[in-house]
């Protein structure tokens, strides 16, 4: 169990409304999800979720590992990056700056992930970024948009930029940086990142192969718009709802104190 600081949860479950508070495990749940599978570094990168009604947000508090973070240890805060509420922590300003941008634009957008993992940033290091060479590429490949690098996101003027280059796409590689993932539940937004990484995964270790790859054919590419939407069985989401409660059981086998 973790022996960070942290709120009282009954404290702050009777200071939010239960919409947030439910917003609050599921978006906890899903910060010790990514420890889980590894794609965590170090107290660094972030998750955040939309308050359900309002333009506020939740972010880790900036010191906390994944693995420790709990529903009452978020931080609310709005679209200035104010705390809405007593935390003996802060945010972090590289987070903030990138989050903030895409829930002031994407209004559909409940939950952003940004990751640093060593497959995806080696991806973003090229030039090509994601190959059309596995089935995972596919429902990557059909909503993918690339950002630039401009160094660590501390600069405010980065986040015009940011957004027009996300657009209404729900995948982002951020060049020489990382991944990003957006989307309408909690849920959907960890899938797209499992599959956003097992791509680059897959990417790494078939070029590391050293044989020619094969490539995807194009009109295969062009459906897979319409194959995302059939295997999800929705056009808006990912089929997060699908495999969420299982995730959640395998969570809660490790320790369920992200409820707290």
């Amino acid at each position: 169990m973790s022996l960070a600081p942290v709120l009282s949860p009954q404290n702050v479950k009777d200071q939010v409304s239960a919409a947030e508070w439910q917003a609050r495990v599921d978006l906890a749940a899903c910060y010790r999800l990514v420890a889980l599978h590894g794609w965590d570094d170090l107290i660094f990168t972030h998750i955040s979720a939309k308050v359900p009604g309002t333009d506020d947000f939740l972010i880790n508090p900036y010191g906390l590992m994944f693995h420790e973070i709990t529903a009452s240890s978020l931080v609310k805060v709005d679209q200035a990056g104010n705390k809405l509420m007593d935390s003996p922590y802060e945010i972090n300003p590289a987070g903030y700056t990138i989050h903030s941008a895409i829930h002031d634009v994407r209004h559909n957008v409940a939950c952003v992930i940004h990751t640093h993992t060593p497959a995806g940033v080696a991806v973003s290091a090229q030039k090509q970024g994601v190959l059309p060479i596995s089935q995972q590429s596919l429902f990557v490949l059909a909503n993918l948009a690339y950002h630039a690098y401009e160094g660590v996101a501390l600069n405010h003027e980065e986040k015009a930029r940011l957004q027009a280059d996300l657009g209404d796409n729900n995948f982002l590689m951020l060049h020489n940086h990382g991944l990003l993932t957006c989307g309408g539940t909690i849920a959907d937004t960890f899938l797209m990142m499992f599959i956003f990484q097992r791509a680059c995964d897959i990417q790494v270790l078939a070029q590391n192969g050293a044989a020619e790859l094969i490539a995807i054919e194009p009109q295969i590419l062009a459906g897979s718009r319409a194959m995302v939407a059939a295997v999800t069985k929705s056009a808006q989401g990912m089929g997060g709802a699908l495999a969420w409660p299982a995730l959640l059981r395998k969570l809660d086998l490790q320790d369920p104190g992200y409820k707290s």
